[in-house]
C-alpha cells in the first residue's frame, strides 16, 4: 500500500523505514546482549564469589526499580532529543559498564584489600574460598554496576519508539513493531546459548577450569557492543526530515497547528492529557507489570531454576531459555498481524488470550517430572508459555504509542515501561526470596502463575479501547 502520491518518494520512504526497522533491531539485540548476561553470570557470582540468592534478588530489584525510572525518563528526553545520537551513547555507557563488570573484584579489592585475594590472576579464587571473597565491597560493586548499567539501558528503547512512530503508519504499527520486538527474543536467545556455553566450561575438565569463567559473559557482550555502535553511528538513520523525506501522512496532531508563541504550553497540556491522565495508558501499566513480572522468573531466574529444580546442566538450561525465546519470535510475529488483521488494531482483544494460556502453560511445565517424555512435554510447555507471553509484551507497546501517538510515543510507553520494571524488580526479589527460605522453587512458579491470570483480566478491562487516537481533539 502506498503511502504517498510521488512514486520515486513513496520507494526511498519505503527502503528508509525497513533500513530504521532493521538497524533499530539490531540496536536494541545489542542492550539486550549486555542486560540478560548479568543472569548468566549469577550461578558464577554465587559459586566464586560467595554472592547470595537474596543478595542476587536485591540486585534484581533495585536494578529494575532503576531501568524502569530510566525509561521513564529517558522516554520523555528522548521524545525531544536525537534518538541516533541517544541510542548510541546508551550503547557506549552500557559497553563501558560490562567491561568493568568483569573487573569486579579488582574494583572491590580498591575499598576491602580482603577482596585482593580473590581477585588474584584474573580469578575469585573458586567456590572454597567464596565466603572470604563475597565482602561487603564486592557485593556493592556488583550491585552498583548493575545499577549504572540499568539506567544506560534505559537510554535503548525511547529513541527506538520514537523513529518506529515516525516511520511507520499506525495501520502497519502492530505487524511492524511485532517485528522490531524480536530483537528481544532474539537478544535473550543468543545470550542465552553464548553465556551458558560459556558458563558450561566450569564443569568440564580440570577442577576449577570454569571458575571465574563469569567475567566472559561481560565481556564477551561488550566485544560485541563495541563493534554495533560503530554500525549504528553509520547506518542508523534519524527521523524522516532529517533524511529529507515528509512525514508519515495521516499522522499530524493538534498542537502541531499551534501557534510558535503558545506550542511549548499546548505540548505540555497535551502530554499530561495524552499520558499521565489517561486511564488506559494506566491499566496497560498494571497489564505491563504482570507481563514482566512473568518474563522474569524465565528471564532473571531460568537458568539457576532449571539446573536447580529441573537437574539440566548449565549448556542444557541456556539451550531452553534459547528455544524459549525463540518461541517468543514466532509468538511476537503471529500476535502482531493477528492484530492488524484478525483484531482490527485491537491489540487488548488478543492479550487477554495470551495472558490466560501463558498461566496454564506455565502451570502445565512446573507439574510436569522432569526427564524422558515428560521432561520433554515440560519443556515444550515452557516454549509454549514464551509463545504466549511475549505477544503481550509487544502489543502493549503498539496501544501505548497508538493511544497517546506518534508525538509522545517515547513518553507513554516509557511511562508503562515503568510498570514493567517494577514488575521484573518486584518479581525477582519475590522469586529469590521464596525460593531461598523454602529451599525450593515450588511457591515462587505458583505465584508466576497467579499473576499471568491477573494480566488476562486486566486485559479483559481494555476489550473496548479503540485502535487509535488520530485525529481526536485533546
Amino acid at each position: 500500500m502506498s503511502l504517498f502520491s510521488d512514486a520515486e518518494t513513496d520507494r526511498n520512504f519505503g527502503r528508509m523505514q525497513w533500513r530504521m526497522l532493521f538497524a533499530t533491531m539490531i540496536g536494541y539485540t545489542l542492550f539486550y546482549f549486555m542486560r540478560k548476561n548479568f543472569s548468566f553470570a549469577m550461578p558464577g557470582l554465587q559459586q566464586d564469589c560467595g554472592i547470595s540468592k537474596s543478595m542476587l534478588g536485591n540486585f534484581l530489584f533495585w536494578g529494575g526499580i532503576v531501568y524502569g525510572v530510566s525509561k521513564f525518563v529517558n522516554g520523555i528526553v528522548g521524545d525531544k532529543c536525537n534518538p541516533k545520537r541517544m541510542l548510541c551513547f546508551g550503547l557506549l555507557a552500557c559497553t563501558l559498564v560490562n567491561v568493568a563488570f568483569g573487573f569486579a573484584p579488582q574494583i572491590a579489592a580498591w575499598f576491602d584489600p580482603g577482596v585482593a585475594a580473590g581477585a588474584q590472576n584474573g580469578v575469585a579464587a573458586g567456590a572454597q574460598n567464596g565466603a572470604a571473597v563475597g565482602t561487603a565491597a564486592l557485593a556493592w560493586t556488583f550491585g552498583i554496576l548493575l545499577v549504572l548499567n540499568q539506567f544506560f539501558q534505559g537510554t535503548g528503547f525511547p529513541p527506538c519508539a520514537k523513529l518506529i512512530a515516525h516511520w511507520i503508519p499506525p495501520h502497519e504499527l502492530a505487524t511492524k513493531m511485532s517485528v522490531w520486538n524480536t530483537s528481544h527474543s532474539i537478544g535473550g536467545g543468543l545470550v542465552a546459548k553464548v553465556c551458558g556455553v560459556i558458563m558450561g566450561l566450569g564443569v568440564v575438565g580440570a577442577a576449577n577450569q570454569g571458575v571465574g569463567m563469569w567475567r566472559w559473559c561481560f565481556w564477551s557482550m561488550a566485544a560485541l557492543g563495541g563493534i554495533g555502535l560503530l554500525a549504528m553511528w553509520i547506518f542508523l538513520p534519524g527521523l524522516p526530515a532529517d533524511e529529507g523525506l515528509p512525514e508519515l501522512p495521516g499522522t499530524a496532531t493538534s498542537s502541531a497547528k499551534s501557534n510558535n508563541r503558545t506550542i511549548e504550553q499546548s505540548d505540555s497540556r497535551t502530554m499530561i492529557r495524552a499520558v499521565f491522565l489517561n486511564p488506559v495508558i494506566w491499566m496497560l501499566g498494571a497489564c505491563n507489570f504482570m507481563i514482566n513480572a512473568a518474563r522474569a522468573l524465565v528471564a532473571d531466574w531460568g537458568p539457576t531454576m532449571l539446573q536447580e529444580a529441573k537437574g539440566l546442566t548449565s549448556s542444557e538450561a541456556g539451550t531452553v531459555i534459547m528455544w524459549f525465546e525463540f518461541a517468543g519470535i514466532a509468538g511476537m510475529l503471529a500476535s502482531g498481524w493477528a492484530t492488524d488483521r484478525l483484531f482490527g488494531g485491537r491489540a487488548p482483544r488478543l492479550c487477554m488470550f495470551l495472558m490466560a494460556l501463558t498461566a496454564g502453560l506455565l502451570a502445565a511445565f512446573w507439574f510436569l517430572p522432569a526427564g524422558g517424555a515428560t521432561g520433554l512435554l515440560g519443556g515444550a510447555a515452557l516454549c509454549a508459555a514464551g509463545f504466549c507471553l511475549y505477544g503481550p509484551q509487544a502489543l502493549t507497546g503498539v496501544t501505548a504509542t497508538n493511544t497517546a501517538t506518534k508525538k509522545f510515543a517515547g513518553t507513554s510507553i516509557g511511562f508503562i515501561s515503568l510498570f514493567s520494571y517494577i514488575g521484573v524488580s518486584v518479581s525477582g526479589k519475590v522469586c529469590g526470596s521464596l525460593a531461598q527460605s523454602a529451599g525450593n522453587w515450588h511457591l515462587a512458579v505458583l505465584s508466576i502463575v497467579g499473576v499471568a491470570a491477573v494480566g488476562a483480566v486486566l486485559f479483559l478491562c481494555l476489550w473496548n479501547v479503540k485502535a487509535h487516537s488520530y485525529g481526536e481533539r485533546r
